[in-house]
This record gives structure tokens, C-alpha cells and sequence, in this order.
């Protein structure tokens, strides 16, 4: 629904509450025209059910109100002494229009001006607890804290997969919910099930508050994965659906490149305008090395360095004769099979490859050697160098043109580690817009900028006007890992709107490590730390203990003294 349509559809609901209780009004000593004056009508109405004016904001605060209004149905009817199980069912399940029988069929109706808002039973006192503390949970949850863990190593040892974060909504401007209809706090699929946890329509119009701050360079940010269209978002070859923005699964990256920047890749570093990007001393990139061992075993060096993310593969070796021979080489082109030589000389070839056993034997091969790849930081790397178990550390950087790396298309030969460079839109900023960079741009200017795009030829069409250029409505930024060889990033999807951006995690509250065993499965070093910042990670959880006990004390202590 577009913004027209929102405003009918207010006035029609404007005037279906003042024809469903404008007798009703008057009756509580009011006068009949209150009914139907916009947002007016509800600050009466709070008075006439005995209720805070300030339930009239949360009745225009989407998901919320979606709460509040089933309780304000009933209320109505308890205000005029219908206060049956029957009452209360009917206001319910006829979505409130059991207020049009009160307001005309209904007989003997009195206002009860200061009727008690005490529940009249326990069951009555459990629900209305539940229900307000959904409300006040919803409301932090949506506009304020967000609870989010993380769940892929893509940030490795900057933030640890079972990581639990609050991520602030109000650091970059919270957004209002695009999606009207969906269970409170529950993001994309009802828990244990694939069924959307939403409906699709009506969508609001966008709209963000203001801002506390802008996203800053090399900022770690929760946002909306812009391509999310997967059911199971661990089933990348599974089904897909249309998801609304604010339902499409939540990533948490580094934001390296900002709006307006031209960035680039090289070796796995990025560089900002032609400068190396600087990472704060808490961000620890880490790459893939391939380790050649000494006669020592593995996995006595992946206990040895702490090693979680590893793979491991043979290096091959054949004679030189062997390997210069056609036919040789000629299998390894029929069959696809692709080598990477680590050592050539005139007796011997050593070389890595994906072969099977088959293809082993018939190429009369020998194993030399293991080649260990590990997921390290360049700090471990380059004391591993010095390891007399280990023979050689080498990073895995790619040589690869075929990788799938945004924009995927023809005549852009990137990979993770030399990709670019490019231009990172920013809004009201206009570039010359052509078939070689328009498979950069195409999603920015279709998908989240709404425009109609078609190529005819060697023109390019937009709205079905022939363009040269395009003007762009909205932010973009560039969003990485710090663990830059697995990490799903920009690299593979391109830009992130900033009306996808969620917020800034500020704080990890609970770090839980599934690998280690009993009271070790917390991370006690890790609660209650900072997300930001620069220097050694320090944690607040004793402090916070404290804090906590001395809440609790002076409450006891207030209590005892009141009795």
C-alpha cells in the first residue's frame, strides 16, 4: 500500500470507530462528534475506558497495536458493564465490531466512569501481566535493543560464533516496521517451522527516526541481507518467497566502504580511494594459509595453535618426463581436472589438485606431502613461519577468474581477494551509466530503488526513457568479514541500502562456546564486553553483578521499611 492508500484507509477506519460508538461517547458524558475526529477519538476514548492517554500512541505503533487493540475492545465493553466471558470473546473474535451491538442493540448500557482496572480473578491478573509485558518487549525490541546472536565465523575472533549480542536500533535511526500483520518478536519463520511468522500486505511505507550517528568507516553493523529470499536460510539450494525488508534474514559485517568511496582489493586487503583501509587493533583479519608440515602430525598443530576452521589436502609429485608427457596432459584437460604447481624443476613436479583414486593410478602419481589449509591471523601466522615443525606458510590467496563474485557477469573476472575497482553509491551523486558498468548498478537502481530497467541494443532504458546516466535516491555501503576467506559478504551480493541496515551491536552479554565442555562452555572473559572500541577487550560482568546486587538490596530495603 502506498502512502494514499494508508490515509483512506485511516479515514475509513476513522469513520467505522465513530459510527461504532459515537452513542457510546455520549453515554460516558461526552459528546457524539468526539467519536470521529482522528487520533482525538482515541485520546477520549482512553478517558472514557479509564485508561493512560499514552495508550494512544502505542495504538499507531505497528506490531504493537496489533496487541493493544484486541485489549481495547474489551475495555470498551467492561466500561459499560459487560463483563462476561462471553463479552469478552465477542469483542475479541468480532475484531471489535461488537461495539457496533453495544452502540446500537444493546439495552440498559451505563458508563461506569471509575470502574477498577484490578483484574477480578488470578487467570485474569496472569493474562493481562503476559500481555503488557509482551507490549513493553516489543516496543524495546523494535524501536530501541535487539537481541541477536551470531552464528558464522565471518567476524571471527573480533566477534565469536556464540556471541550474543544487543544490537541499538536507535545508534543509526530506528526503522519503523514495513510489515503490519506479524507475531511480536519473532523474526522470519514461526520457530520449528517454515511458515512466515508475517503476512506479506499490507506493507507501511518506509521511515527511519532520526539518527544518532552516521555509519562509520570500519563500523560492525546488523543489517537486512539485501538477496534473502531463501525459506531456510541454511538451504541455499531450497525454496524461495518474496520477504519484506525488515523480514529478510539479519547479517552482522564490518562496513569497510562508505557512500560516495571507490574501493578495491588487493591481496585481501581493501583500499579506500586508492589508500590501504586501517582496521582497529580489536579487528583480527584472517585469511586461509597453506601449511606444509615437518614429520609432525596435524592434529598436533591444530591443539597446538588453537585451529578451528582447516581443511586438509594431498600435494601430489611426478617426474618431469611424466608430466611433459601429451598424454598426460591431455587427461587433465579432458577430464577438467585443475593443478596448481607448488615445485617444478628438472626431475620433479609437486602440484595440488582435486583427483580421485582413479585418476591417481592412471597418471602414476605419488603422494609427497599434505598440505594443511588453515584459517589464521597474521599474527599466528607468522609465528607458525618460525615453527620448526613447519615447512612453509603461505596464504591461499586466489588466482581464479571464475569465481562467483558480485556482479557475476561477464567481462568482470574478480575474486575474494583481487575484486574491483568500484564505485559505492551515494545518494543525490550521478554517474555515467553503461553496458560495461551497468551489471554494478542494475540491482541498485531495479530492486532498491524501484525503476524499471530494459536494454535495447546498446541503449539503456529506465522508467522507458533512454539514459546515459543515473542519479541515485539512497545510500549504499560495503559490508566484509573480517574472516576474508569464509565470509559471506559484499563480495558475492554487492551493496547494502541503508534502509536495510537494522543497527549497532553495542554489547555482548553472553558468549557461549558449543566445542568446550560444563562451566568452560561460557566464555566468562566475554560477558558484558563492548563491541567497539579500541584496546584490550575488558569485561563489565562483575561490575554488573554489583550493580544488580545493590538494585535488588535497596529494594528489599525499601520494602522492609514501608511494612
Amino acid at each position: 500500500m502506498d502512502v494514499t492508500q494508508w490515509i483512506i484507509f485511516f479515514f475509513v477506519i476513522q469513520v467505522l470507530h465513530g459510527l461504532a460508538t459515537w452513542k457510546l461517547y455520549i453515554k460516558a458524558g461526552r459528546q457524539a462528534w468526539e467519536a470521529f475526529v482522528p487520533v482525538y477519538n482515541a485520546i477520549v476514548l482512553m478517558k472514557i475506558i479509564n485508561r493512560p492517554w499514552w495508550w494512544t500512541i502505542l495504538l499507531f505503533l505497528p506490531i504493537v497495536n496489533l496487541i493493544l487493540f484486541p485489549v481495547v475492545w474489551v475495555e470498551i465493553a467492561r466500561s459499560f458493564k459487560k463483563n462476561t466471558a462471553l463479552d469478552t470473546f465477542l469483542a475479541i473474535f468480532s475484531l471489535g465490531f461488537y461495539s457496533f451491538y453495544l452502540n446500537y442493540a444493546a439495552k440498559d448500557l451505563h458508563h461506569v466512569k471509575d470502574r477498577s482496572l484490578q483484574p477480578r480473578t488470578e487467570l485474569g491478573d496472569w493474562v493481562s501481566s503476559i500481555l503488557f509485558a509482551v507490549v513493553a518487549a516489543t516496543i524495546v525490541h523494535t524501536y530501541f535493543i535487539q537481541p541477536f546472536v551470531i552464528p558464522t565465523s565471518s567476524l571471527e575472533k573480533t566477534l565469536l560464533v556464540g556471541d550474543f549480542l544487543f544490537v541499538s536500533k536507535v545508534h543509526y535511526g530506528a526503522r519503523t516496521p514495513e510489515t503490519t500483520i506479524a507475531l511480536p518478536m519473532i523474526h522470519d519463520a514461526i520457530p520449528g517451522t517454515s511458515t512466515p511468522s508475517y503476512f506479506k500486505f499490507p506493507q507501511l511505507p518506509k521511515f527511519r527516526f532520526p539518527a544518532f550517528q552516521s555509519i562509520k568507516r570500519n563500523d560492525i553493523v546488523v543489517f537486512n541481507w539485501p538477496v534473502d529470499t531463501l525459506v531456510d536460510i541454511n538451504n541455499e539450494n531450497g525454496g524461495v518467497r518474496y520477504k519484506p525488508v525488515d523480514k529478510k534474514t539479519n547479517y552482522v559485517k564490518r562496513c569497510v566502504g562508505l557512500p560516495g568511496d571507490t574501493l578495491s582489493i588487493k591481496e585481501g586487503y581493501v583500499y579506500i580511494n586508492g589508500k590501504k583501509n586501517e582496521l582497529p587493533d580489536r579487528a583480527k583479519l584472517q585469511f586461509f594459509y597453506k601449511v606444509i608440515l615437518n614429520d609432525v602430525s596435524a592434529e598436533s598443530i591444530y591443539q597446538k595453535y588453537g585451529i578451528t576452521e582447516k581443511y586438509e589436502r594431498y600435494v601430489f609429485k611426478t617426474s618431469a618426463n611424466n608430466w611433459n608427457k601429451a598424454e598426460f596432459q591431455n587427461y587433465l584437460k579432458v577430464k577438467k581436472i585443475g593443478t596448481e604447481v607448488l615445485k617444478q624443476d628438472s626431475t620433479e613436479v609437486r602440484f595440488l589438485s582435486n583427483l580421485d583414486q582413479k585418476s591417481f593410478d592412471l597418471l602414476k602419481l605419488e603422494i609427497a606431502e599434505k598440505a594443511l589449509y588453515v584459517n589464521l591471523t597474521e599474527d599466528l601466522a607468522n609465528i607458525m613461519t618460525s615453527d620448526p615443525d613447519v615447512l612453509t606458510v603461505t596464504k591461499d590467496l586466489s588466482n581464479s577468474t571464475t569465481e562467483n563474485i558480485f556482479p557475476k557477469s561477464q567481462g568482470y573476472t574478480w575474486n575474494r581477494d583481487f575484486f574491483g575497482p568500484i564505485y559505492i553509491p551515494e545518494a543525490g551523486k550521478t554517474i555515467a551509466l553503461n553496458l560495461d558498468n551497468l551489471p554494478l548498478y542494475k540491482r541498485a537502481i531495479t530492486a532498491y530503488e524501484g525503476n524499471t530497467l530494459k536494454v535495447k541494443g546498446n541503449q539503456i532504458l529506465i522508467n522507458d526513457k533512454v539514459v546515459d546516466s543515473y542519479t541515485f535516491t539512497e545510500d549504499y555501503y560495503w559490508m566484509m568479514g573480517d574472516n576474508r576467506h569464509n565470509s559471506q559478504d559484499a563480495r558475492m551480493w554487492g551493496f547494502v541500502p541503508f534502509d536495510h541496515v537494522v543497527g549497532k551491536p553495542v554489547l555482548v552479554w553472553m558468549s557461549w562456546d558449543s566445542n568446550a565442555k560444563g562451566i568452560n562452555k561460557i566464555r566468562w572473559n566475554r560477558l558484558f564486553t563492548t563491541v567497539g572500541g579500541n584496546g584490550k577487550l575488558t569485561s563489565y560482568f562483575i561490575p554488573f553483578l554489583v550493580l544488580l546486587g545493590l538494585v535488588i538490596g535497596f529494594n528489599k530495603y525499601r520494602k522492609r521499611k514501608k511494612a
